[in-house]
């Protein structure tokens, strides 16, 4: 079949269709992120490219052979953590761009599929993308999934489709499943950086912690057990400081962490042994997530992202789609 990826990012929806068995002849995409082009070049260096999604009328493709559409739409104009203004945002405009290009397809082939991809919103903003895109697509089913079913990370996304989803199977992956070793030592946290962290109460979903921080606590700011699942990778995983795990011997504890100034764990941490001590458990050898294991918690193939800085890997990384959720969606349809 020929598919055509909209906001492309690197390669989530060819490698989704690759993983459910799904022969590929052309993928047409259009993405504008030079390093995420690059990702692609090194993967899929045949897949052909069609540039800024804004200028879709045009491209140069035949319309009617196109069987499936792919498009995660930017997520930051509808995002509870942005500023949540939907289509006023420049960036939330570009929903209405993916159901212009979508409707154009159908019109060529009435029997092709769509796939539509965005973060978990606030309640009114699925209404709105859901009542448009019936009223502008037709049929229109809408699944809410969480990445956690088929990987070590909490992440829930509506999908809309023009056939109807089911929900994967849960296969038990959690956090120490997916630690890479060996590791690099350069993934190492200072004394000073573990010295921010404060234990909490250990909750339901993993959490043993914070970081040091007055005032409301972020997810990116809670410190996670490895026999529980990581929160959502977002594109801002690359900023400083990024994710990080702690090692305790035999076994493997991440965190998600922003550092913030103020507060010591001098009564928990014994710095000359480089320990947090909590809830009668020692955890050692602080250290951050690698690339490899951020690919892990989405899916994709060691080192898919390995042609791009390390920075760049955290950020396309969590920029991008669970491919085992994706590759289960292919396969309903």
């Amino acid at each position: 079949m020929n598919i055509l990826s909209l906001f492309n990012g690197i390669s989530g929806l060819h490698l989704a269709c690759d993983r459910a068995g799904l022969k590929v002849d052309n993928c047409y995409y259009s993405e504008i992120d030079k390093y995420a082009n690059q990702v692609t070049q090194k993967n899929y260096p045949d897949d052909i490219a069609l540039g800024d999604v804004t200028k879709w009328r045009e491209w140069d493709i035949d319309w009617s052979s196109i069987d499936l559409v792919g498009a995660g739409f930017p997520c930051q104009a509808w995002s509870v953590a942005g500023q949540q203004l939907g289509d006023k945002d420049e960036r939330g405009m570009l929903f209405w761009t993916t159901l212009e290009i979508i409707k154009h397809v159908l019109y060529f082939n009435p029997s092709a599929k769509f796939l539509m991809e965005n973060v978990k919103m606030k309640k009114d903003f699925e209404q709105y993308i859901t009542h448009h895109t019936t009223q502008a697509l037709g049929y229109v089913e809408k699944t809410l999934i969480n990445s956690a079913l088929v990987s070590a990370q909490n992440r829930n996304r509506y999908y809309w489709t023009n056939f109807e989803v089911t929900q994967p199977d849960d296969k038990g992956i959690l956090l120490k499943d997916i630690i890479e070793h060996p590791m690099d030592e350069k993934y190492n946290l200072s004394d000073e950086a573990i010295a921010r962290f404060k234990p909490c109460k250990k909750t339901n979903s993993g959490q043993i912690g914070t970081t040091a921080h007055e005032g409301k606590i972020g997810q990116r700011d809670r410190v996670y057990d490895a026999d529980g699942k990581m929160v959502t990778l977002t594109a801002t995983i690359y900023k400083q400081p990024p994710q990080y795990c702690f090692v305790d011997r035999d076994k493997s504890y991440c965190i998600d962490a922003n550092y913030h100034k103020g507060g010591n764990l001098d009564q928990y941490f014994n710095k000359s042994r480089r320990q947090l001590v909590f809830e009668d458990s020692t955890f050692t050898n602080f250290r951050k997530l690698t690339p490899l294991e951020c690919e892990r918690l989405q899916t994709l193939p060691g080192n898919w992202t390995d042609c791009v800085s390390s920075t760049q890997r955290y950020r396309q990384i969590g920029n991008g789609w669970t491919i085992g959720v994706i590759a289960h969606i292919l396969g309903c349809m």
